[in-house]
């Protein structure tokens, strides 16, 4: 197919899209909400479950805390959206542990790996809720690296619980008030968690430093973790 059909298709399909916005009914919030509530409890079930499957990758979690607010209210949706983070949390971090763990512990001897090893696992439950706090860090590639590095499976999951726990409240809770735009309360409220993400991973970096880690070849309780 040559450069010139491509882009044709390009654009027939991108007109075609357009004017299909224009012609067929675009639901508003309140049809949204409305639909989810038809559905009863199966709304919220499918919900969380795809929540917590597809943020194993790297899909923006933002846009699930959004549409649980939208479709299942504030209660609701702040349940089912921090469940569902604990959850993605766990299966990526597994995930990573059983994939990508031998190839860690073979390049620890790198210097930035490791500094970065330590700093993860020595911070334990404090470095990575100061990550989670902090929106710009990535969801599953945090996970992912937590899992490959030796950071034990426990402190982990309780940090990701706690650390997303202000971030998926604001936005579940804006879910509602979707204008299309940012709100400035939203905003705000990443500018705050981002603040207080940085002075733990300052703490945690400044800890780590005067404590020398001993690494070792296998983490017992991991390998339990990822087995069971």
């Amino acid at each position: 197919m040559s450069s010139r059909t491509k882009l044709f298709a390009a654009l027939t399909l991108l007109a075609a899209l357009v004017a299909a916005a224009f012609v067929l009914p675009i639901p508003g919030p309140a049809d949204l909400r409305a639909w989810a509530t038809g559905a009863g409890p199966a709304a919220p079930v499918l919900f969380l479950l795809a929540y917590s499957t597809l943020t194993v990758a790297p899909v923006p979690r933002t846009a699930f805390n959004l549409a649980a607010g939208l479709l299942l209210g504030n209660l609701v949706g702040i349940g089912i959206a921090l469940v569902a983070t604990a959850v993605s949390a766990a299966l990526g971090f597994g995930l990573a542990r059983l994939l990508g763990r031998d190839l860690v512990e073979r390049n620890l001897h790198r210097t930035s790996l490791r500094t970065v090893n330590d700093h993860l696992a020595g911070g334990g439950l404090l470095a990575v809720a100061s990550l989670r706090l902090i929106p710009v860090v990535p969801f599953a590639p945090l996970s992912w690296c937590c899992g490959a590095l030796s950071v034990r499976f426990t402190p982990y999951l309780a940090g990701s619980a706690l650390g997303s726990v202000p971030g998926t409240v604001a936005v579940v809770t804006l879910g509602d008030a979707l204008t299309g735009t940012t709100p400035p309360a939203l905003l705000a409220c990443y500018g705050a968690f981002a603040l207080l993400g940085a002075a733990g991973l300052w703490r945690v970096v400044r800890h780590t430093k005067r404590k020398p880690m001993h690494h070792n070849d296998s983490t017992e309780d991991d390998v339990e973790y990822v087995v069971s």
